[in-house]
Parts: C-alpha cells; structure tokens; sequence
C-alpha cells in the first residue's frame, strides 16, 4: 500500500477555532454519521466558515482507497466501488491500494452540470474514436466532503442533483449513448450569507442541519482570535505542533464514535416524542423525524454512549428542526426559539 504525501498549503487547525460551536457540532456530527444528510451554515461574513469547514476535513484520518481511481473506490466495500473495480473485486484480482487524505472538493458559483456530474472525455473521442467518461466533481468527493459557499445563490439546478445525490450516494450520468453509475457518498456541506438570499423551502429541507453562526461581539474574544489567527499566519507549523495532541485525541474521539454509531439504541417513548414535537411544530414530511434520530444517536456516539439520553436529543433538536419550520411574518419568535419551547414542553422540562 502506497501513502499519498500531504502538498496542501497549511491548515488551521480545527480544535484551534475559537466559538462557533454549532457550527463545529453539526460538522462533527455529519462526519460519525453522513446519512444526516449534510448541514447547510449561514451567517455573517468573515464568522470562519470555510476555514472551520477545511479544518474538519484536515482533521480526518486518512482513507484507504484503489490506487489512481478517480472515483475513490473503497477497495474491499461493492458500494463504494465503481463498476471496473467492482468487476476486479469479483474476479478475485489483486487491487493495488494507496492511503489519501479525505477528498476535501470545493464546488465553485460557476460550475455547469457537465463540470458537477461528469461528462464524455472529447479528447479521447476525438483523438481515439472511442466513448470515455471523464469524471465529475461528484465522482471527486465521493468519502469526502463537498463544499458549496455561497450555496443560496447556486442554480437551483445544480442544488437538486447534489441533494439527490447526497441522499442517494449514487451519480447516474447518461451522456451519448454512454450510461455511468459512480458511488457519490460525500458530506455535503453549504454556506452562505442570509442578506444575500435564502434557498426554497423545499430545498433547504433536504439538508439534515442548519447551523446559524454570528460575529462574536465580546471584544475580548476578537482579540484572541485575532491575535491566534495572526500567530497561525505568521509561522503555521508551530501553531499546528501546539495543537496536535488535541487534533489526535479528536481524531480518535470520531473514529470511534464511527464504529459506535451502529449499536447505538434510542428507546420507543423518545422516538415517539420526537415525532411528536415534529408533529407539533408542523414539520413537513418525515425528514425531520429521521434526521432527529440520526443526529442523536451520532452525538451519543461521539459522547461514548450507547443509548441515547435526553441530553443527547437536547443538544441537536434545534440544528435539526429549525430550517423545516414555516416561516409566520407575524410571529416574533425565532424559529429557533419556537423548536426549544416545544421541546421543553413535550418533555415537560
């Protein structure tokens, strides 16, 4: 097996950022368990989101993967391989194998379905005659994380097929008489600034958490992240060495959470509670119920439990819920508000 050598630039380190815990929960969560469904973060400019965002991809362990496949086929799981792997896997071939960092993909404003989802290599049709597919973005983050900035002003095209393909784990391409069918398993994650737009309801659904994030106003507080983020610039390896144990004592703490996730338990009266609150709040569809049970049992995990709690529901309620709710112009309080007081009222706290 063959380990492929870090080239990137330098990255904060994620245990190293200062505030912003929702943010960081829901990442976190996302990561034990990406059948969430991803998290979408809006909130202020310069609040740390694409920095917070590739330093929870520079955290993760690194993956096993089939040597020079663009698609990162998994070398010994049928569902995370492409179909000539796949083929290899049955006949019995040997598959040569290298150790990747987790893919971290960036999906720019400017992206065309062809550039997301892949397309036929011209190249080859034009200098070989034959019929290739040349790979996608999807194809790029598959085990990985796919970020979207400024995802409330991306076509809402383009928001369908990454959603459809985040909740599928497949990308089906059909392009001149060629049909491909990839894994796309990745943790889909946006961001964006609510001043400059909100997605449809029925899109903003689909993500499994909303994490809102704001300017830290505590004067005190902006200093130290000033003055961290100015150390960090200046002389980056140093910084990274001063947080290492903490990045590989949280490095454990998830893949353990991963393996934990599934003989994690809720019991029936707190998944028909769940149901209940949702039902209260008038949540469309079951999306939220199952997104709630899903959030909760990775952040029992990640807290190395085996049976989820009442904290455990407490503490991802309002990153589940908050985005399903129909918005009243005439209600004065918050979505998120309006979440913990059914919550508390249910469960009678």
């Amino acid at each position: 097996m063959k380990t492929v050598e870090k080239t990137s630039l330098p990255t904060f380190p994620f245990t190293a950022i200062v505030g912003q815990e929702e943010m960081k929960l829901a990442l976190q969560l996302n990561v034990i368990d990406p059948k969430i469904g991803g998290v979408i973060i809006m909130g202020d400019r310069g609040t740390g989101k694409s920095t917070t965002i590739r330093a929870i991809a520079d955290l993760l362990p690194e993956i096993e993967i089939v040597k020079d496949d663009p698609f990162n086929s998994h070398p010994t799981n049928p569902e995370l391989m492409n179909s000539s792997v796949l083929e290899q896997f049955r006949n019995n071939e040997t598959i040569e194998t290298e150790l990747v960092n987790i893919p971290m993909v960036d999906l720019p404003l400017g992206a065309t379905e062809d550039r997301v989802c892949g397309t036929i290599d011209i190249e080859k049709a034009l200098t070989e005659g034959v019929k290739a597919f040349e790979p996608g973005l999807l194809a790029k983050a598959n085990r990985g994380i796919l970020y979207v900035d400024e995802v409330n002003l991306l076509d809402d095209h383009l928001v369908d097929i990454l959603l459809d393909s985040a909740a599928s784990g497949w990308n089906t391409v059909e392009r001149e008489g060629i049909s491909v069918r990839h894994p796309a398993r990745f943790v889909l994650v946006g961001s964006g600034n609510p001043e400059e737009g909100e997605l449809r309801p029925q899109l903003l659904d689909r993500f499994g958490m909303h994490a809102e994030i704001r300017t830290v106003k505590d004067p005190e507080l902006r200093v130290k992240i000033v003055e961290e983020r100015t150390a960090f610039d200046q002389n980056p390896q140093i910084w990274i060495d001063k947080y290492q144990e903490e990045q590989e004592a949280l490095r454990s703490k998830l893949v353990t959470a991963q393996q934990l996730l599934p003989s994690i338990e809720i019991d029936y009266d707190f998944r028909v509670k769940i149901s209940q609150i949702c039902s209260e709040l008038d949540v469309d569809g079951l999306r939220g119920d199952i997104v709630v049970n899903r959030a909760a049992k990775a952040f029992a995990a990640l807290n190395n439990k085996t049976k989820v709690d009442l904290d455990d529901i407490s503490n991802i309620i309002v990153l589940c819920l908050r985005h399903r709710l129909r918005k009243d112009p005439l209600e004065s309080i918050d979505s998120g508000a309006k979440v913990r007081k059914v919550f508390n009222d249910i469960f009678e706290i």
